[in-house]
């Protein structure tokens, strides 16, 4: 017994004592990537790459100073780019779409559907019907964030109780409130999450493994995010078909990662008449750049998982540059920003005339011009919560703003 304690002993030691031997990367020298060469080469493999997105400048980056003639061409630039890395597939005599059951709520009827979007695939929606309506209304595409699933946005349980948003929150039910208000509502799942998911109802609950399937993706020369706006898509042209909703006034609403399906369908879709970007609006190639604080240990992070990676976007645009391109149809983005990227999304409106169609709130914590960070481009060497704090991001205050959101909507649609 006592020769097993003075082996941990001895472990213990040899280990506290390697961790003694790792020298801090933390400082200042290691935040900043900086050749040391006359000619400002990299040896580093990171610092090669980081200098080569450093100089991509995006194909269809917004310019301010366009005319009205050049504003048109750019956003037919900015729609056949999209089309081209989203990398849709032509799918022929794709089944119709098939009812599953119908039940009666308070104040609205829930359907639940599935369609067929692929040969390997089939998928499911749900359809919020108040029982207010009389003619055709409004209808509103909703797309949950990370960790959600259509059950939680319609408020119900989810398709297994590990699967269990807090479908009673009205901050997350999306759907259920928009019926609430007399609009047709349809929620869809994000791949690999809610119903899509794999073996996460059995053990890690709401933890989906987006990155298994975004990694396959990629291989098949694909991406998660073309895959999600590929099957989007499939559900908004099944909203037009529909008698009761008015094909005028169809519009997406993202809730953070569902905010990049929108800006998708709404480039490739200029008949959506309208856009709910419930998140802050960032510009993830410089993120990309500046958020590369070395944690104890070395390691840099990356911003985000590889479920947001699209081969070639940067080459192409950035957020801001998209959002922008949506001009002139009605925009509501719900929790700021830096007021530099939301500006360049104010000049394309004005450019186009209709300046009053893009409405911008900030968290209540920034709500004040004075609290928010005023800066034309950021520092590198971040670390999350210093990026955060800089694009003025209050991340316990994440959650669906219906409070904003409906009044928009009434003011747009009625």
């Amino acid at each position: 017994m006592k020769k097993n304690i003075i082996a941990v002993l001895l472990l213990l030691l040899v280990h506290a004592n390697s961790l003694a031997q790792i020298p801090d990367v933390t400082g200042r020298e290691h935040t900043i990537i900086q050749s040391e060469r006359q000619d400002g080469r990299f040896l580093s493999t990171y610092g090669v790459v980081h200098a080569m997105l450093a100089n991509i400048k995006p194909e269809c980056a917004f310019q301010p100073d366009m005319t009205a003639e050049e504003f048109r061409e750019w956003q037919h630039k900015v729609r056949k780019s999209m089309q081209e890395i989203m990398r849709f597939p032509e799918v022929k005599d794709m089944s119709s779409p098939k009812r599953l059951y119908s039940k009666q709520c308070d104040g609205y009827k829930l359907e639940k559907w599935e369609f067929y979007p692929l040969l390997e695939c089939v998928s499911t929606f749900l359809v919020l019907i108040p029982d207010s309506l009389r003619q055709p209304v409004p209808a509103i595409l909703c797309i949950p964030g990370s960790g959600g699933s259509k059950e939680g946005l319609a408020g119900e349980p989810g398709v297994a109780p590990r699967l269990n948003d807090d479908y009673l929150n009205p901050k997350v039910t999306m759907a259920r409130n928009f019926a609430k208000a007399g609009y047709v509502a349809v929620a869809v799942d994000n791949p690999a999450a809610g119903e899509a998911s794999d073996l996460e109802r059995y053990a890690r609950g709401r933890n989906y493994n987006y990155d298994l399937v975004s990694r396959i993706l990629l291989e098949l020369g694909w991406s998660y995010l073309g895959y999600t706006s590929f099957l989007d898509m499939q559900v908004l042209q099944w909203m037009k078909m529909q008698s009761y909703i008015r094909k005028d006034r169809i519009i997406v609403s993202g809730f953070s990662l569902g905010t990049e399906p929108l800006m998708v369908l709404g480039t490739l879709d200029t008949s959506i008449y309208a856009f709910v970007y419930n998140d802050f609006l960032c510009h993830t190639q410089e993120r990309a750049l500046v958020m590369i604080a070395p944690d104890k240990t070395g390691i840099r992070p990356f911003p985000n998982s590889i479920r947001h990676l699209i081969p070639d976007f940067w080459r192409k645009f950035n957020f801001p540059d998209i959002v922008a391109s949506l001009a002139p149809r009605p925009v509501i983005l719900t929790e700021g920003g830096l007021d530099r990227d939301l500006d360049l999304v104010r000049a394309a409106y004005k450019m186009t005339g209709r300046l009053e169609n893009v409405e911008i709130h900030h968290y209540p914590k920034y709500a004040d011009p004075h609290s928010r960070t005023d800066i034309k481009a950021l520092p590198e060497g971040l670390d999350r919560s210093e990026f955060y704090k800089l694009v003025n991001v209050d991340g316990g205050n994440h959650y669906f703003k219906s409070e904003l959101i409906l009044p928009w909507l009434k003011k747009h649609l009625e």
